[in-house]
């Protein structure tokens, strides 16, 4: 789950997209299923990918649609999936050259997520921000004293549904507060 970087203001109260995680937790529908019939006019903009051992599925409420994935390297952001943000396409890459080498494991996807190289200045796209807003918004790893990236959570799925799942929480000043590491199956 994402949030939207968009400047549409949500219009009366909107349901916390929170709940688009749990409530597919709690669900017994197949991910596309499930995607598909989420209402998102109830939601603010985000972007959701749901998945089982069989499949996985991307919904967005801002334009991005709602289908299933198939194998492959994608990215998502604060826009649609695979929105050609510098930081979107630098990680991707990165992605792929991690499965190159076979150095796919917690350690290695956390680090490529705590990226805090900015795009060059000019590639920055400030809009409606202040410029250094904007900037600091180009880095994987967004640090800025009152908005930024406070976790990182890496999930590692075998074909068997054994699954390892590493969340790394951070204070606004980007020091790592703690690490939460799961291991569970999911069923068939």
């Amino acid at each position: 789950m994402t949030n939207f970087r968009d400047a549409e203001r949500p219009a009366g109260k909107l349901r916390s997209r929170g709940h688009l995680v749990s409530d597919f937790l709690k669900s017994e529908e197949a991910p596309l299923e499930f995607a598909a019939a989420i209402d998102g006019a109830r939601y603010g903009g985000f972007n959701l990918l749901v998945g089982d051992v069989d499949a996985l599925a991307y919904r967005s409420n801002r334009g991005g649609g709602c289908r299933e994935l198939a194998a492959g390297i994608y990215g998502v952001a604060n826009a649609t999936l695979d929105a050609p943000w510098p930081k979107v396409e630098r990680s991707k890459a990165r992605l792929e050259a991690l499965i190159a080498r076979g150095s796919i494991n917690e350690t290695t996807l956390l680090r490529m997520l705590a990226d805090q190289v900015r795009a060059r200045t000019n590639e920055v796209e400030a809009g409606e921000l202040p410029f250094e807003t904007a900037h600091a918004l180009t880095a994987p790893f967004v640090l800025l004293p009152d908005y930024g990236t406070r976790s990182s959570t890496v999930v590692i799925g075998r074909r068997d549904g054994v699954t390892r799942m590493t969340e790394r929480r951070f204070s606004a000043d980007g020091r790592s507060e703690g690490q939460s590491d799961f291991r569970f199956e999911l069923a068939r």
